[in-house]
C-alpha cells in the first residue's frame, strides 16, 4: 500500500471512530444506564469495537463507568461542553441590542469575542460608519496577550491558565508595542483586574487601538469580551477612558443577561 493510500485509510478509519463514538452517546437517554453488550446490539457494532470506544469515552470523561454494575451513563464533560456550547450560542443573541448601541453612541467599530482554545475568537461586530475605520473580522482568531478583547479575557483566567498560555501559545511580537516578556505582561494583567478593562495600545496592529471588557457567565466565569476600537489617531487619553466606562457598563449588563449575579 502507498504512504497516500495508507494516510487515507488511517483517516478514513479515524473517522469511522469518531462517527461511531458519536452514535453511542446518542443511544443514551436522559439518566439511562447500559453495559457495552447493550450498546453494541443496539448500533449493531462488534463488541470489542465497542468496548474500545466506551473505554476511551470513560477515560476522557464523556462517559462514566458505574463499578458495581459495570454499565455507564453519560458524564458531566458532556454537561460542561453542552453549557458551554450553550453560552457560545446564547452570548450573539443576547449582546446583539447593547453591540449596536454602542456602535452607534460611540460610531466607532465594535466586537464581541469568545475565548477559545486560548484565542479569542470574533463573533460579532458592528462597524463605525466613518471613512477611516476598523473593520470586521468575524471568524477570525487573535491572541490573548496583545487584544483589549484578549487581555479582557485572560486577566480573569486562574493563574495556572495564564501561565499556560504564555508556555503554549508564546508571546508573539506584532508591532513594536507587543508586550512580548512576561513579568510585563503579569503587571499588565494586574492592572487590566485593577481598573476592569483592558486597552490594545496598537499592540496587535500598527495605528489601531482599542479598548476591552469581560463578560462572565452564570457561574461568574469570564468567558467572552467586547471591544470599541478604532485609528489611533481619534483614540486619545480622553476618549479611552469614556470608552472604557460605557464598555465596562455594557460587559456587566450583558453578564447580568447571562446569569451573573455579582
Amino acid at each position: 500500500m502507498s504512504v497516500s493510500k495508507l494516510d487515507d485509510y488511517k483517516k478514513k478509519r479515524l473517522v469511522n471512530s469518531l462517527v461511531r463514538a458519536i452514535r453511542i452517546l446518542e443511544t443514551f437517554s436522559h439518566n439511562e444506564k447500559m453495559g457495552v453488550t447493550e450498546i453494541s446490539k443496539k448500533l449493531g457494532l462488534p463488541k470489542s469495537t465497542t468496548h474500545v470506544i466506551v473505554n476511551t469515552l470513560v477515560h476522557e470523561g464523556i462517559l462514566e463507568k458505574d463499578i458495581n454494575t459495570n454499565n455507564y451513563q453519560l458524564g458531566l464533560k458532556l454537561f460542561e461542553l453542552g453549557n458551554r456550547a450553550r453560552s457560545n450560542l446564547e452570548i450573539r443573541k443576547v449582546a446583539t441590542p447593547y453591540l449596536k448601541d454602542l456602535n452607534e453612541f460611540f460610531d466607532e467599530t465594535v466586537h464581541l469575542t469568545i475565548l477559545d482554545n486560548y484565542e479569542v475568537l470574533y463573533v460579532e461586530c458592528f462597524e463605525s460608519t466613518k471613512r477611516l475605520r476598523t473593520y470586521s473580522v468575524i471568524g477570525v482568531r487573535a491572541p490573548l496577550h496583545c487584544t483589549a478583547v484578549g487581555k479582557a479575557i485572560m486577566a480573569f483566567l486562574p493563574e495556572e491558565e495564564i501561565l499556560k498560555v504564555i508556555k503554549e501559545k508564546r508571546l508573539q511580537r506584532f508591532t513594536q508595542n507587543t508586550i512580548t516578556e512576561k513579568d510585563l505582561l503579569m503587571k499588565e494583567l494586574q492592572k487590566i483586574r485593577k481598573l476592569g478593562y483592558a486597552v490594545d495600545n496598537m499592540e496587535h496592529e500598527e495605528g489601531v487601538k482599542c479598548v476591552g471588557a469581560p463578560i462572565r457567565n452564570h457561574l461568574g466565569n469570564v468567558f467572552a469580551s467586547i471591544s470599541v476600537s478604532g485609528p489611533s489617531q481619534r483614540f486619545g487619553t480622553e476618549k479611552i477612558a469614556d470608552i472604557a466606562k460605557k464598555v465596562m457598563s455594557v460587559a456587566n449588563e450583558i453578564s447580568r443577561k447571562m446569569g451573573f449575579k455579582g
